[in-house]
């Protein structure tokens, strides 16, 4: 699924991108691409209950409406069983509605997504052994597209030598290109500007050998 993001022409151009920085230095440079950060099936699952878990009382206020506006058949208060068969109508409805992707995403609030993005990243971070080069100096490139989440992590040995203020705006230039579908660009732009830093604090070593994958990881 992440090939309609990056397309393999473009991975080796990322992966090309890699290669030129690491060539010049000792850090090591991963990428990592996700769709999605998790599928998302339980909180559209609620959205759907909280929706029917409305509908009984609903009914019951329909007489009263009818009464207002003067409905003629609307009158008719609902018995059990009738509340109970529309309830379960709109819950199955809704449930299968809002398992439709676009909408699905959306029904997710923010903060959530960005959690859930923030910690596929760190463990990414990890499973990739971004943190066991030998002079601590990997750095994750990290994306997650359904959130239009960035996220760049750097380890101990470049991230002490950076300012923080540095990556915010490498990442601030990452997120623009991704949200306006540049994700390729995003990820090129990204590697060299991170790779003029690593130049600059660790030129690359006699014994200069490539410690992590170069290849665009989708997940």
């Amino acid at each position: 699924m992440t090939e309609l993001f990056v397309s393999e022409q473009e991975a080796e151009r990322i992966r090309d991108a890699i290669r030129d920085v690491e060539s010049k230095t000792s850090g090591e440079l991963v990428t990592v691409i996700a769709a999605a950060a998790d599928d998302y099936h339980f909180i559209p699952m609620l959205w759907a209950t909280l929706v029917a878990f409305l509908i009984p009382g609903s009914l019951y206020f329909l007489p009263l409406v009818a009464g207002i506006f003067q409905l003629g058949g609307w009158g008719m208060a609902p018995n059990f069983w009738m509340a109970y068969s529309i309830q379960m109508a709109v819950f199955i409805v809704l449930a299968l509605l809002f398992q439709w992707w676009p909408l699905r995403i959306r029904l997710i609030p923010g903060y959530i997504k960005q959690r859930r993005a923030r910690r596929l990243a760190y463990e990414q971070f990890v499973m990739q052994g971004v943190h066991l080069t030998r002079k601590r100096t990997g750095i994750l490139f990290f994306v997650s597209v359904a959130e239009h989440y960035v996220e760049i992590i750097a380890d101990q040995g470049i991230a002490s030598k950076v300012d923080d203020a540095y990556w915010q705006a490498v990442v601030d230039e990452f997120i623009r290109q991704v949200r306006a579908g540049q994700v390729a660009e995003g990820f090129v732009t990204a590697i060299e500007k991170s790779g003029k830093q690593l130049i600059e604090h660790f030129p690359a070593a006699v014994d200069n050998i490539n410690e992590l994958p170069d290849h665009l990881v989708r997940l």
